[in-house]
């Protein structure tokens, strides 16, 4: 028969080790899906910084152009980076007949009615005309 002696070593007891190995892997898990989060947020990021380089480009080009827009909506694909953005402009007159208001948005082109980002400039006629 056997007879079972107390010890006076200290340790740990198998359920006290399963119990901190599992607090360990629950917090692990937790720290990997706040990482996956954290990459999928820099994509959409990055998206959006080039969608407001677009419009911001759409803007310059016709003030380096000196071009009096027509009233009215256009609109394209601009490539950057290595993506497609789609762009609108929405070109409307002001109190000042000299002046027209850019409002340009740009999208993702499988999603043009969610915007990534809007600017608005204003351009006006070299030759001081009206409307």
């Amino acid at each position: 028969m056997a007879t079972w002696r107390r010890s006076n070593a200290r340790g740990f007891t198998l359920i006290e080790v399963l119990v901190a190995m599992t607090i360990v892997a629950v917090s692990l898990l937790a720290a990997l899906r706040v990482a996956a989060q954290g990459t999928n947020y820099l994509g959409e990021l990055r998206t959006r910084l080039f969608a407001g380089w677009v419009a911001a480009d759409r803007l310059a080009e016709h003030h380096a152009r000196g071009d009096w827009l027509p009233v009215g909506e256009q609109s394209g694909v601009q490539r950057q980076g290595d993506i497609d953005l789609g762009w609108s402009e929405q070109v409307s007159t002001t109190p000042n007949p000299t002046f027209r208001r850019v409002d340009v948005f740009v999208f993702v082109p499988a999603q043009p009615a969610h915007f990534l980002a809007h600017a608005v400039g204003f351009v006006t006629n070299p030759a001081g005309g009206g409307r």
